[in-house]
């Protein structure tokens, strides 16, 4: 299973498959906790988990990794404005689509097509009711690692 992933590395609550294409981080797919580690088979991914290690270590962070492109014109701009949300201060979906000028389902559906999460923040994005989705789940482990991450970053729902 994980050598379809150029490393595999652990959260407390989940484990990171990333994947490397050219000298480009393609994806980061959030895998089951119990999944084994993978040493890094590629620099870039090595770098990778290195800022992975500082964000969790300081969420503060700012990651600064190659990533390839992808995604359309709309994805993108959710995506830049996701990196540009600070730790502990999370957007609403509609507060995100009202600064974007769209709509909060079209956020909401950008933040699940995210190919990077973690480095691309996409759980500081929550509903008005509560933590809301991750990773397209409303149940199971998904939004325990959403909750995770923010609580990490200091927000407490």
């Amino acid at each position: 299973m994980t050598r379809d992933y150029d490393c595999v590395m652990s959260l407390p609550v989940a484990s990171l498959g990333i994947r490397i294409e050219g000298e480009r981080l393609q994806r980061i797919d959030l895998l089951p906790p119990q999944t084994s580690e993978q040493a890094p088979t590629h620099p870039v991914a090595a770098e990778v988990q290195r800022q992975i290690g500082c964000y969790l270590e300081d969420p503060a962070w700012r990651f600064d990794l190659p990533v390839q492109d992808g995604g359309t014109p709309f994805q993108q701009r959710v995506w830049q404005a996701l990196r540009e949300i600070r730790p502990g201060q999370p957007f609403t979906y509609g507060g995100l689509a009202a600064h974007l000028g769209s709509g909060p389902r079209a956020v909401g559906s950008a933040c699940r097509a995210n190919p990077i999460p973690v480095v691309v923040p996409c759980h500081r994005v929550i509903a008005t009711t509560g933590l809301g989705g991750f990773a397209g789940s409303r149940n199971g482990l998904w939004p325990k690692v959403k909750e995770w991450l923010l609580s990490h970053e200091g927000y407490i729902a």
